[in-house]
């Protein structure tokens, strides 16, 4: 492909048309410096990448090194474009873009052969890469190309300049966690609409941002997740570059501390129709809970309460039920005040992350733990006797114990995802502070609605058989599903912290246990559960402070979750499947059992062309609870199945079913 012009032979292929120009048509006498231009135009559909093409995707490369009479070559970067695929955040450029060039002659003033090598990674829901080399001679002389000249001067205008040579200031701030950097820039332009690209070094992208331009166009505020491999970002040296219709600039300034917004981002309001729509998603999604996996405990908590008010009259019978109901609602509103704590403060927040804390898991499995050994008979817990007596001779129905019974209840149900409850979460999370209320209220009523249902009906209560020796087999039945349910947060709680952890609470509850059966004197068990708490704490504190090892994926048949791999699964013509779970999500393993293990689905897994990822989050993982988000998912189960037909991905039902899986696999294969 050599020509004897001011263009090169053009490189043609499917996706990409591609041409060497220079400005000049020879080289002038003593010219030592010529303007050149790769210039590439893309088919509908292919886009190609910037120098920092985003969180996955590679950058053109060019080598001279064929070239005669060439001393160096300095690529120009015009601001590129952002564009999404597979969820994913990737600069560059579609259509059509020219790369200017400036060569610097070894003999000024003397002919020359400029030879381009060019690499060159393009993309549309398959990425195909381009080895293609485009070379032009240009003899001694004098001319223009304007055509090539105009080209060349349309695209070195929208490279960006130094901002330091204009009147605008960029600071930028890292987080403490360094997962997230914040922009703040002002300068006397008007953007009429603005984007920014941060850039570090090939082990660090930046996903999705959060831009927000004041209403005089003069300030712009923004926030980037960061995804990286463990390396220190504010070590790095930082480049951003920003871009609109008018103007691009690259200016950086770290500073200590993160710049406030001066102006908010509004939620969008609902209209009344989608609000009331969702308020019922929302109150059916609590009832579903109540169906879920997770009924174990929770219905087991729920009879012992009906045991307990078997021997009410019909008055005090419906308010310890009500009493219940309100338990259960109140934790879903104590859960929107944290949510709403939570985001003001810039936190993100999902559904059931609470099971990921170490501390919170000790404290619910000593109280379960108490729960327990009273229903097996190990002990009955008694309150002193003083107190005891006043609350005999007070009016008081034992009411706090009901409304307790309901909110530990609720407790129990937010490891679980049910149908719909994706649906309402992502609803409340990004809506207003009125939005988080009502959907948090709708679902606690969803979640109480067998404890109204039998409020509403008092007397069926009163149908069951007088007490009796049956009230000690049932009871031994609910400590025996309440001890699985022990066991199974013991389990949570080593794959959260450590084998360590759970062994020593393991031993301080068995010794506990030793202790109140052999000393059988014990006229009051609150001082002995009183020792548990403050002992336990004590000897797991050291261990948690440890830094926990890694999930690590115990299932051959699935690969750990890289976001970044997906798409380059995909354009191989692969079939992804991504399931995000955690052990202390009881409707992630239900799909598992259930489902995903089975056949034809576990044989559909394994086929060749299919690359099964999990992600485990039984630990808080930043890069996980991301691609949640991007996803419009705020809990698990989570499940997603990209391909070639598919390539932005089809979002499964939280329960998963053997028709669901299969017919999404067979519609994320590439057609005929």
């Amino acid at each position: 492909m050599t020509a004897y012009a001011a263009t090169s032979d053009a490189f043609t292929s499917q996706a990409v048309s591609a041409k060497l120009i220079t400005a000049e048509n020879a080289v002038a006498p003593n010219a030592s410096v010529l303007s050149a231009g790769i210039s590439i135009a893309l088919s509908d559909g292919w886009k190609t990448y910037w120098r920092s093409p985003g969180e996955v995707g590679l950058p053109p490369e060019i080598d001279w090194s064929g070239s005669t009479n060439l001393a160096s070559a300095e690529m120009l970067w015009p601001a590129p474009t952002r564009f999404r695929a597979f969820g994913i955040e990737n600069f560059g450029y579609a259509k059509q873009v020219t790369f200017p060039v400036r060569l610097i002659l070894t003999d000024p003033g003397k002919p020359a052969v400029v030879k381009a090598d060019v690499f060159l990674l393009v993309c549309s829901d398959v990425c195909v890469p381009q080895n293609l080399t485009l070379t032009l001679n240009l003899p001694a002389g004098t001319g223009i190309d304007r055509t090539a000249a105009s080209e060349i001067a349309k695209w070195s205008a929208k490279v960006p300049s130094d901002g330091a040579l204009s009147d605008l200031v960029a600071k930028a701030h890292f987080s403490d966690d360094k997962t997230l950097l914040t922009v703040a820039i002002t300068g006397s332009a008007d953007w009429p609409s603005i984007d920014i690209f941060p850039e570090l070094d090939d082990s660090i992208a930046f996903g999705k941002p959060d831009i927000r331009a004041a209403p005089d166009g003069y300030s712009v505020w923004a926030t980037f997740p960061i995804f990286g491999d463990g390396a220190d970002p504010s070590k790095l040296a930082l480049t951003m570059t920003t871009a609109d219709t008018a103007v691009a600039f690259e200016t950086v300034h770290i500073i200590a501390s993160a710049p406030e917004a001066p102006f908010t981002k509004d939620k969008i309001s609902a209209g009344f129709a989608a609000r009331l729509w969702m308020l019922l998603i929302a109150f059916l999604g609590g009832l579903i809970l109540n169906v879920m996996p997770c009924v174990l405990p929770v219905l087991s908590i729920k009879f012992t309460s009906a045991l307990k008010m078997s021997g009410r009259p019909i008055a005090q019978t419906r308010l310890g039920f009500l009493a219940s109901a309100a338990g259960t609602v109140s934790f879903m509103w104590a859960l929107a005040a944290g949510v709403l704590v939570l985001q003001a403060l810039g936190v993100s927040v999902g559904w059931g992350l609470q099971f990921q804390n170490a501390y919170f898991l000790i404290a619910l499995i000593l109280v379960l733990a108490v729960f327990t050994a009273n229903l097996l008979g190990v002990f009955e817990f008694s309150l002193p006797q003083g107190l005891m007596t006043r609350l005999s001779r007070s009016r008081g129905h034992g009411y706090a114990g009901d409304f307790a019974t309901g909110a530990f209840g609720a407790v129990m149900a937010t490891p679980c995802s049910a149908p719909l409850l994706g649906t309402a979460l992502a609803f409340a999370l990004t809506g207003t502070t009125q939005d988080v209320v009502m959907i948090f209220t709708a679902m606690g009523i969803g979640l109480a609605l067998p404890y109204l249902v039998v409020a509403a009906r008092p007397k069926w209560i009163s149908q069951l058989p007088q007490p009796g020796r049956w009230m000690i087999a049932v009871k031994a039945t609910l400590g025996a599903m309440l001890f699985g349910t022990l066991v199974w947060l013991l389990w949570v709680l080593q794959a959260v912290s450590n084998l360590n952890v759970m062994t020593a609470i393991v031993a301080i509850l068995t010794a506990i246990l030793i202790c109140i059966i052999w000393n059988n004197r014990v006229q009051s068990s609150l001082p002995v559960v009183v020792a548990l708490i403050v002992a336990s704490t004590s000897f797991a504190l050291p261990m948690m402070l440890k830094k926990p090892a890694a999930a690590q994926t115990t299932d051959l048949n699935w690969v750990p979750f890289s976001r970044s791999d997906i798409p380059k699964h995909v354009s191989l013509g692969h079939r992804v499947v991504v399931d995000v779970t955690a052990d202390w999500c009881l409707t992630c393993k239900a799909n598992k059992i259930l489902v995903l293990s089975r056949e034809p689905v576990a044989g559909a897994l394994a086929a060749p062309d299919i690359i099964a990822m999990q992600a485990d989050w039984t630990r808080p993982d930043p890069a996980i609870q991301q691609f949640l988000e991007s996803n419009g998912r705020f809990g698990i189960p989570f499940n997603v199945i990209y391909g070639p037909a598919a390539p932005e991905g089809i979002v499964l039902s939280e329960v998963l079913t053997e028709a669901s899986v299969m017919n999404a696999l067979s519609q994320a294969a590439k057609q005929p």
